[in-house]
């Protein structure tokens, strides 16, 4: 019913998911035990997206709420992809080092709207290779105009799914921002996306976040699900 992501003593990443048939209680006793679980092992901190139904109750059980997402849903099964006049390359073609694909990130996510507290650039390339595998180099991918970095995006199949595909981090360079050029890569990372055998797409973004709301209204995606964000932090003694 959640899916985890850890990373050893720093923190974890829980996403709550939604299944037919399963009640509030059964939610509450199962994530009651990754709880206990988390505060055992003496996590600093653990992140969590959950419908805001438990809200009261998370926050009577030491949760803080930091946000709200807005989950999108689109079926791939139509032709995503437009003509385009830029370029791509994915990580694994060895053209820039793992450090500057680093610094593209760390500059795309600058002066974003998202409310939720930004992890390290240290950690968010940790959590890339933890979660995505051994290939993970060829998921990132990055985009250029004029031989100009604009913007990229990282696209994979959600862990626990054989179809399900997400994007780790899609983000655009700040001066290239509000030219449109956010959607036309958009859609074109879910054209990748259909390489990777997924048969739909789901994305979030901040509710703050006006122009990733637009993006994917103009890519067709459908609003879904709304979340909060809530974090706990380890009880020092």
């Amino acid at each position: 019913m959640f899916n985890v992501i850890k990373n050893e003593k720093a923190y974890w990443l829980v996403d709550q998911v939604k299944i037919e048939g399963k009640s509030v209680e059964d939610y509450k006793v199962e994530f009651a035990k990754l709880l206990s679980e988390y505060e055992k092992d003496n996590i600093d901190y653990l992140s969590l997206l959950m419908e805001d139904r438990f809200e009261i109750w998370l926050l009577d059980n030491g949760f803080r709420k930091i946000s709200v997402i807005h989950e999108y849903l689109k079926g791939l099964g139509e032709e995503e992809y437009l003509e385009s006049n830029l370029s791509f390359h994915s990580l694994a073609e060895q053209r820039i080092e793992d450090s500057e694909f680093a610094q593209l990130y760390e500059l795309c996510r600058s002066g974003t709207a998202n409310k939720n507290i930004p992890q390290p650039i240290e950690q968010v390339m940790a959590s890339i290779s933890k979660e995505l595998g051994d290939d993970w180099r060829n998921n990132c991918i990055y985009f250029l105009k004029d031989n100009e970095f604009i913007g990229i995006s990282i696209p994979h199949i959600e862990m626990g799914t054989i179809d399900e595909g997400r994007m780790f981090y899609f983000g655009i360079v700040p001066k290239w921002r509000g030219k449109g050029l956010g959607a036309e890569i958009h859609k074109i990372t879910l054209e990748l996306m259909k390489k990777l055998k997924a048969n739909y797409y789901v994305g979030s973004t901040d509710e703050s976040n006006g122009h990733m709301i637009k993006i994917f209204e103009k890519n067709g995606c459908k609003l879904r699900n709304r979340k909060g964000i809530y974090r706990i932090d380890r009880r020092l003694t």
